[in-house]
């Protein structure tokens, strides 16, 4: 049997899901904490005792997007190519598994470019910056030979606006199952 404690919290997950997947759908400024409530059935009242306010609630959502964009800033491969085909092959098994984390990718480009984002949460946000971190990596892989050559920032821009393209689509559309990991990858291996 649960403890109170585990209740509360699996309680707090739902509507943590719930939120999210709202923010996704509808935005932060179209979606009420009343829509939020509805959607875990309970009253508007008790939500309060897990978040004070809707804006906590998306801040807390954002908080949780951060934490998931720590990437390894010393890869332990042999080639920066590896590292890129590592990456996306676990983030693609990942998302496939836990289909939110697709809605997360959503929420958190929706959170840096929308004006409706409260400036501190836009803030919050606006600390990952994906391209930015793998550049050394990009560096890194043309130094050794396995990543083409050209501009790293914008090598790296291009891997990415690919990646977020293809997981905001699976988030969108969960039936349409992800490519092949490598396909993404051939953006920045040498040829």
């Amino acid at each position: 049997m649960e403890s109170r404690k585990e209740q509360k919290e699996k309680r707090r997950q739902k509507i943590l899901y719930a939120a999210l997947n709202l923010f996704v759908t509808r935005g932060y400024a179209a979606t009420k904490i009343t829509d939020i409530a509805e959607s875990v059935d309970m009253s508007t009242g008790l939500l309060f005792h897990y978040f004070e306010s809707k804006e906590k609630l998306y801040e807390e959502l954002v908080k949780m997007g951060l934490k998931g964009t720590a990437y390894a800033s010393q890869p332990k491969y042999d080639h920066a190519i590896q590292y890129f085909e590592v990456f996306t092959e676990q983030l693609f098994a990942h998302i496939r598994q836990q289909p939110a984390t697709a809605k997360m990718f959503v929420l958190m480009a929706q959170t840096q470019r929308m004006d409706s984002t409260p400036p501190q949460i836009r803030e919050i946000a606006m600390q990952v910056d994906t391209i930015q971190q793998f550049i050394p990596i990009v560096q890194w892989g043309q130094q050794e030979g396995s990543i083409r050559q050209g501009d790293p920032q914008v090598i790296s821009n291009a891997f990415f606006s690919s990646l977020q393209g293809i997981v905001e689509q699976y988030a969108m559309h969960p039936d349409i199952d992800l490519p092949d990991h490598k396909w993404l990858v051939d953006i920045v291996r040498e040829r």
